[in-house]
């Protein structure tokens, strides 16, 4: 960390673990939730169908979280100057990359805890059904 920085290196990590939660809100909204599903939907069909490389992976960005969280990332860095412990040009390199990082995190647990929710459902219909077959063999 240069000497003359403002910051200390604990707000500075604060704020990477603050400003990751809407890095990984936006990205993960746009790559899996309903309400993006249609322009979603033509974004794989033109990942896997378009003529020329660049322009299935240009479409390809917008479908995958982790792609897509890097420019997320890079549009959060502009709105805010966020730097991570350098004052110049690297502290935005760092920051990009450690904004992702910690999103990535975020999605990845955020991803666990819904197919663990998922499977309590399905397994709770599951007994809900059993026990609504039993109670009517029993009557």
């Amino acid at each position: 960390m240069h000497p003359n920085s403002t910051v200390s290196v604990g707000l500075q990590f604060a704020w990477l673990f603050i400003l990751s939660i809407p890095v990984a809100c936006v990205a993960w909204t746009i790559t899996h939730e309903e309400v993006f599903r249609e322009p979603r939907d033509y974004c794989q069909k033109q990942s896997k169908n378009a003529r020329t490389l660049p322009r299935r992976k240009f479409f390809y960005l917008f479908t995958c979280e982790f792609c897509f969280s890097h420019y997320v990332a890079a549009a959060f860095l502009v709105l805010t100057r966020f730097k991570l412990l350098y004052e110049d040009w690297r502290g935005y390199l760092i920051a990009l990359f450690a904004l992702v990082w910690v999103a990535n995190q975020y999605m990845s647990v955020y991803n666990h805890l819904r197919l663990d929710i998922k499977h309590e459902q399905v397994q709770i219909h599951a007994e809900q059904k059993e026990n609504l077959t039993e109670e009517r063999r029993a009557a």
